[in-house]
């Protein structure tokens, strides 16, 4: 049985009682707005290494200089950089995934077809920066929380529009379950 073409904007749907396969819709990152101060304390660090070096009064100050300048650029740039890069959510057609960690990965899911609600939440500068944080709660499991996620109006509406692929098909699949009439 084939399907027939979708319209425009609307995405196919699997004929009934086929497996749909999970397709990622989106992978999105917290804003970088959080990266800000180590890049402008990446440029402070370089010009004031630069500056000082070579300009101190003895050889074993340099040395010193830059083992602290190489401290403070581990701890204050490169380990807020990589906890930033290490946080990301995944929208899919079935599901909603949040993974955290460099080390050790944690991993969070939340699946479309239980329905679940969607709060929106935005403060004076998540609104400034276009970011918003959005809270996905099904009642049943602990909720989601997605923190400074960019373009939020345009994620909460994908994941709105999945709650509701999700639930047509299941439904559609539920009814259509082919019956073998019995023979007398």
């Amino acid at each position: 049985m084939t399907q027939p073409a979708a319209s425009f904007g609307r995405p196919v749907a699997p004929a009934p009682g086929a497996a749909a396969p999970e397709l990622r819709v989106a992978r999105v990152r917290p804003q970088a707005r959080a990266l800000l101060w180590p890049a402008l304390l990446l440029i402070a660090l370089a010009g004031l290494v630069g500056y000082f070096s070579g300009n101190l009064p003895e050889p074993f100050t340099d040395l010193m200089l830059w083992s602290g300048a190489g401290v403070v650029l581990l701890l204050l740039v490169v380990l807020p950089y990589l906890r930033w890069l290490s946080h990301a959510y995944t929208i899919t057609t079935r599901r909603v995934i949040e993974t955290t960690g460099l080390m050790v990965r944690r991993r969070t899911e939340l699946s479309h077809i239980r329905g679940y609600t969607i709060d929106e939440r935005r403060g004076p500068l998540q609104r400034l920066a276009g970011t918003g944080t959005l809270t996905l709660s099904n009642g049943v499991d602990p909720s989601l929380r997605l923190r400074n996620i960019p373009h939020v109006a345009l994620v909460h509406e994908v994941l709105a529009d999945q709650v509701e692929v999700s639930q047509i098909l299941a439904h559609r699949d539920s009814h259509s379950i082919p019956t073998i009439p019995s023979e007398r």
